[in-house]
């Protein structure tokens, strides 16, 4: 096949990951300081000083400084909007390749110094899908087939890698019974969760059969010839834009949406599109596509092992510059939806208010917000934090803490502060247990959650408790 019928699937994936890329600027400029900056909830100066350059590259072992996760923030979106609009390709090979290592350079020192904040498979994605990027080439340049086919490659791993989890996990995934459940307990509902978790029984059973469609069986066609490889593009593709209307999952299911772009090359004539006059790549970049061919070959031996393996483990990253991953998503799925709801009060036993998180749910008449594919990432980890097997995370405690002092930049990441004019005295996190109300309760009451206090996530706290000051004291986070 011609390259120049690949000028299409590139110029989808370009400037789809460029706004996949502005969007993650935009989350660290907002959020990364408070959540990991030099006075965050991890501080990430801390974690440098403990872990070595070589295991977590970063620029900011240079820069260790709120300064410079602002600026470089700044910096990251400004080439993200290059990106966006095209004018990084413009300008001749080296300055595409100049502006997508950057943004992949600069997006690598955020998640490796992210620690639980950045720990997420859509980070390891999108780094692996923006050093791709750097090859794809410029505009008037004749795309490079080869790395094109690499992202189908990445687009089966994400696919094929999340099947296998489902089917080698949860039982519920084999009796096709997991939507029972996902919609009303998944880390973070939109206002279509509601009505989806509503659905007739028999239809979200063959929601499951069509996950297992999408995910086990067009994955194998994403390497066939045309029209076979669009038809099983098409379909996942459709396959994730209804992930994408049921919930908020940050970027993961935009960007496998974007990837499933690369299976439209062969197809620009059934569209009625030409090209632009194209040229032959310069020779070093030529060599230097196939030199990441053979790289990528090599470093997705781990991968392919892993996933092929029974004791298959979902996104993990097999070396700091997370080129090549394993994902995979949902191998288990949680039965009933626990909140923890923190609350403050000026005295000791009475006026406790809440405080209402962005994204989480939380007032039970709230209406869940679109929030995707911008991520929330102090909400996601309440989801986690609120399992019952886990054990209370640092990050909260330390979390507690800002709200007794006030601080600002970690208010900021809140939806409502009830103590506006002057901090609380103490605070609390209640446990709570969330269920999504049926049609008949929710137009009697309006809520549309109905929730059961469970007990106690952890008693109240004050800046003066001795117990709560030596755990602070412990972990240099007074």
């Amino acid at each position: 096949m011609e390259p120049s019928e690949y000028w299409l699937p590139r110029l989808l994936l370009q400037r789809g990951l460029g706004i996949i890329y502005l969007m993650a600027f935009l989350v660290a400029l907002n959020q990364f300081r408070p959540l990991c900056g030099e006075k965050g909830l991890l501080p990430a100066p801390q974690y440098m000083q403990l872990v070595p350059f070589r295991s977590a590259p970063s620029i900011f072992y240079l820069f260790p400084h709120d300064r410079a996760f602002r600026l470089f923030a700044w910096l990251g979106t400004g080439l993200a909007l290059l990106a966006v609009t095209g004018l990084s390709e413009q300008f001749g090979t080296a300055a595409s390749m100049l502006v997508w290592f950057l943004l992949w350079a600069l997006y690598l020192s955020y998640v490796n110094i992210g620690q639980e904040f950045y720990a997420f498979g859509w980070e390891s994605l999108l780094l692996e899908c923006g050093f791709l990027a750097i090859f794809l080439g410029p505009t008037h340049v004749e795309p490079p087939v080869a790395i094109v086919w690499l992202y189908r490659w990445v687009l089966f791993r994400v696919m094929f890698g999340a099947g296998l989890i489902k089917l080698r996990g949860d039982p519920c995934w084999r009796d096709l019974s997991c939507l029972d459940y996902h919609f009303e307990t998944q880390p973070m509902p939109n206002p279509a969760s509601r009505f989806f978790h509503l659905l007739p029984a028999w239809l979200r059973r063959m929601g499951v059969a069509f996950n297992h469609l999408a995910e086990l069986v067009m994955p194998v066609f994403y390497l066939a010839p045309q029209p076979m490889a669009l038809a099983a593009g098409t379909v996942s593709a459709f396959f994730l834009f209804s992930i994408i209307v049921s919930g908020n999952f940050a970027w993961l299911n935009w960007l496998a949406f974007i990837l499933c772009c690369s299976t439209v090359s062969g197809t620009l004539g059934i569209a009625g599109l030409q090209p632009p006059p194209l040229t032959p790549p310069p020779p070093l970049f030529a060599v230097a596509c196939w030199g990441v061919v053979l790289l990528v070959a090599v470093r997705s031996i781990r991968p392919v092992l892993n996933m092929i393996s029974p004791a298959q483990i979902m996104n993990t990253s097999f070396d700091p510059f997370h080129l090549v991953n394993t994902y995979g998503a949902f191998g288990s799925i949680t039965r009933e939806r626990y909140e923890i709801v923190v609350e403050g009060a000026v005295d000791g036993a009475t006026g406790w208010k809440e405080y209402e998180f962005r994204g989480k749910p939380g007032d039970a008449r709230r209406l869940p917000p679109i929030i995707a594919p911008y991520h929330l990432r102090l909400d996601w980890l309440m989801w986690f934090a609120a399992m019952p097997s886990r054990t209370r995370p640092l990050w909260f405690i330390h979390f507690l803490a800002k709200l007794l002092q006030g601080d600002r930049q970690v208010l900021g990441l809140l939806k409502t502060n009830p103590f506006s004019d002057t901090p609380p005295l103490k605070v609390r996190a209640r446990y709570y247990r969330y269920h999504f109300t049926d049609r008949e309760e929710y137009r009697r009451t309006g809520r549309r959650w109905h929730r059961e206090l469970l007990g106690e996530y952890l008693p109240e706290v004050s800046l003066s408790s001795p117990s709560f000051r030596k755990i602070l004291q412990t972990y240099g986070l007074d």
